[in-house]
């Protein structure tokens, strides 16, 4: 366990995130193996036909995130507030929340998922490859729940490597079995998916171990599992509004998925590999912020108000930095990834991802700062403004949909995420600067309460 009130700032949020850097890869590596493995072994049909569902996982699985993370934020600040028989509490509410929510989820997004594809307009000769693959995906929707509850309670305690080492085991089963299920069962899409959900399922079933194996303040009994209204009313707080926010987003991405769709297979399949790169090259600006929910919540619950200040101005440093590289190596390497989808005799596929490297790497200094600040609200219990922000980012990737692809067409959708980088600071800029100075007042205010003593 790591209690992140203590010692030097810098030093802990980095060495935080460094596993997470690492465990976000490997999470990364689970779709850029399916798109790998598809492309070369599928084509680009294939290809395509996996990539037209990003929108939609994005969609669901993102609302997991948002939410199990949400409901890791109660538990990090009754750690830090050294509550361990609240921390108990918070876990048995956590499994009976996100046992209902896994249910209603699964339900819900079965259901739409065809109508769905309809709507985005998906080439009809990708039409089946794609919705056998989502299809899979969402029905084994449990796994994804269960790991990333396990893997939030587990950052939430400090324990940012455990939830590392079981994604890695599972990754390479992933690939493993993905092999297996294309090239010797001939499952198509259909493998690559069903290869997805049981490696999940591996991480899950280890890190469910780990807990009940190391962590005693996490380890629930059956007479735990109590309704108890009120605590179950505190984590729906939390998580909701997080989880309803990744998903508003992620609605913009299924308006501009609709508009890519327009603009061919080449199109899909060059937004599906440049999305892979994209990803796996902004998972360490994403981990800094995951890491400041964290370190903002035990600070939060610790009252180390002047610490959360310091640690938000390195971090900002930090990734700003960081970002700027990021984008650098984006531009200039990332053909060169692309080609391994697609193979390099695919010029037109070449071509549209580099504009979309260009289109985005170039601003990612915005979505750095977006990060960090949208993580340090939630965990100051601002679950609201981040919300917000995704209806702002819906909006602007609504507008590029609907303005920018028909007259400037790739390159116009490319620009949707920078544009929504830019609508989301807008909105949480100002509600980050009223709590700066709600948290200065409260550091006033314990200097003088020191000072009376």
């Amino acid at each position: 366990m790591q209690d992140l009130t203590r010692g030097n700032a810098a030093k802990q949020i980095l060495f935080f995130t460094i596993p997470l850097v690492i465990g976000n890869l490997f999470q990364q590596l689970y779709n850029f193996s399916d798109t790998l493995i598809v492309g070369q072994t599928l084509g680009v049909k294939a290809l395509a036909a996996v990539g037209s569902t990003g929108s939609i996982m994005f969609l669901v699985i993102g609302f997991v995130q948002g939410f199990t993370a949400g409901l890791s934020i109660i538990t990090a600040q009754r750690f830090g507030a050294q509550d361990l028989p609240e921390v108990k509490k918070s876990m048995a509410s956590t499994l009976i929340v996100s046992a209902i929510g896994t249910v209603v989820v699964t339900t819900v997004s079965l259901i739409a998922v065809y109508p769905l594809l309809k709507i985005m307009q998906t080439p009809d000769d990708i039409f089946n490859n794609a919705l056998t693959f989502i299809g899979i995906i969402l029905a084994g929707l449990f796994s994804t729940m269960a790991y990333n509850v396990t893997a939030n309670v587990m950052r939430a305690v400090g324990d940012s490597r455990s939830p590392l080492i079981y994604l890695i085991i599972s990754m390479f089963v992933n690939v493993g079995l993905e092999l297996l299920f294309i090239l010797v069962f001939k499952w198509g899409v259909a493998g690559a998916a069903l290869a997805t959900v049981i490696a999940q399922t591996l991480s899950a079933v280890l890190s469910f171990w780990h807990i009940y194996r190391f962590i005693p303040m996490l380890q629930i009994r059956k007479s735990d599992l109590k309704w108890d209204f009120q605590d179950i009313k505190v984590h729906l707080n939390a998580a909701l509004p997080m989880g309803f926010q990744s998903s508003i987003v992620a609605i913009g991405a299924l308006v501009l998925q609709g508009a890519l769709n327009t603009l061919g297979t080449d199109a899909v399949a060059a937004t599906t590999a440049a999305q892979r790169i994209d990803q796996v090259a902004t998972l360490p600006l994403m981990s800094f912020g995951i890491t400041m929910a964290t370190f903002v919540a035990q600070n939060y619950g610790a009252q180390q108000y002047q610490r959360i200040l310091d640690g938000v101005k390195q971090s900002l440093i930090m990734t700003i930095s960081l970002a700027i590289i990021l984008g650098a190596l984006e531009i200039t390497f990332g053909h060169f990834l692309v080609a391994l989808f697609v193979g390099r005799g695919q010029h037109a596929v070449l071509n549209l991802a580099q504009q979309y490297f260009w289109a985005n790497g170039t601003f990612y200094f915005f979505l750095s700062a977006l990060f960090i600040i949208r993580y340090v609200l939630q965990g100051l219990n601002d679950a609201k403004t981040p919300t917000y922000a995704g209806v702002a980012e819906l909006v602007m990737r609504a507008i590029t949909a609907i303005v920018l692809v028909g007259p400037f067409g790739f390159f116009g959708a490319s620009l949707a995420n920078v544009l929504a980088w830019v609508g989301s600071l807008a909105v949480m800029i100002p509600s980050y600067l009223k709590i700066v100075n709600s948290l200065r007042t409260k550091i006033s205010y314990q200097k003088t309460n020191n000072q009376e003593l």
